[in-house]
């Protein structure tokens, strides 16, 4: 199979796909990035584009299957305006040029209690997405919506001290469905996902942690 991966550069997006490197399933593993990598690998395809200008690089969005796991903090961003470019337009735009190009397979990362109705900013948009992408009519779309990511030598203090506080919560029975997911898991449960050809509604469960997701036939 033929990857394409938005988010190359992130937490779960180097999890993702490093994995995706050593899958034999996988020929091909094209990543669109802003900035150079230092990544070597015969199967890899570095794609550096401008994500303001699709019209430069939606032709090369081809293959089969196309994993969306761009996002960032409000703190990186600067502002609301900022944040919502990068985890609402950027993405939109690269599911949209994956449509147009006949990419079977889509899967993308979103949030817990993401909800197009929501009153908090991060929720509705994180729904709004969701709600867009499914009206683009994928052969297949898997939805993952984790909680709280636990990412390697993360240094968001507040997301340490988050994962710290749910964490002893865990070891006395409370707060089981906000368990931290590690982004290893998260990208292992994607690529899963794409070798899932069933159709329907379904969750994946790795070990004792479950990734909710939602595959919808059109």
């Amino acid at each position: 199979m033929k990857a394409l991966v938005i988010g190359a550069t992130g937490a779960t997006g180097k999890d993702l796909v490093n994995q995706l490197l050593q899958d034999k399933d996988f020929e091909e593993v094209n990543i669109f990035v802003r900035k150079p990598v230092d990544i070597q690998n015969e199967k890899l395809k570095v794609h550096v584009v401008n994500f303001e200008n699709p019209e430069e690089w939606k032709s090369k969005v081809k293959g089969d299957v196309a994993f969306s796991c761009l996002g960032t903090t409000l703190k990186a961003a600067g502002s609301k305006e900022a944040q919502r470019k990068v985890d609402f337009d950027y993405q939109y735009e690269f599911a949209k040029a994956a449509k147009e190009n006949n990419v079977g397979d889509y899967i993308l990362v979103s949030a817990y209690g993401a909800n197009p109705k929501s009153k908090i900013f991060y929720s509705k948009m994180k729904g709004e997405l969701e709600e867009v992408v499914k009206k683009l009519h994928f052969e297949k779309i898997t939805i993952f919506k984790p909680g709280m990511l636990e990412r390697k030598d993360s240094d968001r203090t507040g997301e340490v001290l988050g994962s710290r506080i749910i964490k002893f919560a865990n070891k006395l029975g409370l707060l089981e469905s906000q368990k931290p997911l590690p982004t290893d898991v998260l990208a292992k449960a994607m690529i899963k996902s794409s070798k899932i050809k069933s159709n329907g509604y379904s969750s994946i469960k790795l070990g004792n942690i479950f990734c909710f997701s939602e595959k919808i036939a059109q």
